[in-house]
């Protein structure tokens, strides 16, 4: 390795570094994807790796494997550096994302909705290597001083690009079909299943606390336009938060918008039918990306630490109502029509993003208030 190529490795990566276990849990959920029906069928934990590769495959499950693991290689090669570089980088990178490959397709064993797969640990395998090989390449050009460091240095606040990744991730969130525009963190079904079973007997949280809710048709538009207004906010003013006041803050954060609902609307055409593209903006989630605009418009100059403040009671409001809320049948329909099989892998991962994002973004906040490291 010449001089030159060394001394682009000159600092480590918070950014890369936090993102790279969020995008092994990321892995993790897709993979393991529902969590319910746990059971031991009597076959041995690894007895796929020497069956025969499966008969029946397509070309979509392979490149969807090949995919996914790509960003893997990726960030282990890059936010490694400069402990790791080149060839080191490269073998360890390969190894770490093989034996994930091997864990996870192993615990599929135990799963009834998951067929552990070979294939798919070649492919996943194969995916990180081209990952690897990425990320060796991209190196040079994402660790030069004039680059990425110039970005984090003028745009962002000290100590906040290793959480950077969160309102990168906000519009991936919007992906998943929620019961309100933007009202991510219903978790409340999955902790029903956990503790199903736990217990051993069905439990559903979302009936005990909602069960006996019965909204009208104007209650119902209201909680709509309050879980989207509240949860438009809280995003973007998270985003300002991380935000130096010399940063393009409304270009960046009309960016971070527009991107959110692309995603909305691209998913709505491509797994559902292309009609129903904008079924998502009900009169409530337009009367909320309104009311959410506005108080944007007000907030948008004021101090950081009130934002931060604002910030964390829209998503907590935002969090709250949509798992004490029943859900509206619009979602319900969708549902029922969101493609599994095939898409399992990508319904879970993108399941995953939408609980857990106002989760980051409040971790982050709470933080940013007792840290000054965060703040301006």
């Amino acid at each position: 390795m010449s001089d030159s190529f060394s001394r682009t490795f000159h600092r480590p990566s918070s950014f890369l570094r936090a993102a790279l276990p969020v995008y092994v849990f990321l892995i993790v959920y897709a993979s393991l994807y529902p969590f319910s029906g746990w059971r031991h069928i009597g076959a041995l934990p690894f007895a796929w790796l020497s069956a025969p590769l499966p008969r029946y495959w397509t070309w979509f499950d392979a490149l969807t494997n090949i995919a996914g693991y790509i960003p893997l290689g990726v960030l282990l090669v890059t936010a490694l550096s400069p402990a790791l570089r080149g060839i080191r980088a490269f073998l360890f990178a390969c190894l770490a994302g093989a034996l994930l490959s091997i864990s996870m397709e192993t615990m599929q064993v135990f799963l009834p909705d998951r067929v552990p797969s070979n294939l798919d640990l070649i492919t996943n395998t194969a995916g990180v290597l081209i990952g690897a090989l990425l990320g060796i390449m991209l190196s040079p050009l994402l660790f030069r001083e004039d680059r990425v460091h110039f970005f984090m240095r003028r745009w962002l606040n000290s100590g906040s690009s290793r959480v950077l990744m969160i309102p990168l991730l906000w519009p991936l969130a919007q992906i998943y079909p929620q019961s309100f525009l933007f009202g991510q963190g219903e978790i409340l079904p999955l902790l029903s299943r956990w503790l199903s079973f736990l217990l051993d007997e069905p439990v559903d949280l979302s009936f005990m606390i909602n069960g006996g809710i019965r909204l009208t048709a104007g209650q119902y538009w209201l909680s709509e336009t309050l879980i989207t207004a509240a949860g438009l906010t809280g995003a973007i003013l998270m985003l300002l938060c991380i935000l130096q006041k010399n940063a393009p803050r409304i270009s960046l954060a009309a960016l971070m918008l527009v991107m959110g609902l692309l995603s909305k609307i691209m998913a709505s055409a491509l797994f559902f039918q292309p009609g129903n593209a904008m079924a998502w903006l009900t009169p409530g989630a337009l009367g909320g990306l309104t009311v959410g605009l506005f108080m944007l418009f007000g907030l948008f100059f004021a101090p950081q630490r009130i934002q931060q403040r604002i910030a964390i009671v829209m998503l907590l409001v935002s969090l709250i109502a949509v798992n004490i809320l029943p859900d509206n049948q619009y979602f319900l329909l969708t549902l029922q029509t969101w493609p599994q099989g095939k898409f399992l892998n990508f319904n879970g991962a993108t399941h995953f993003l939408a609980l857990l994002w106002p989760f980051l973004a409040l971790w982050f906040l709470f933080r940013s208030i007792y840290n000054p490291r965060y703040s301006e």
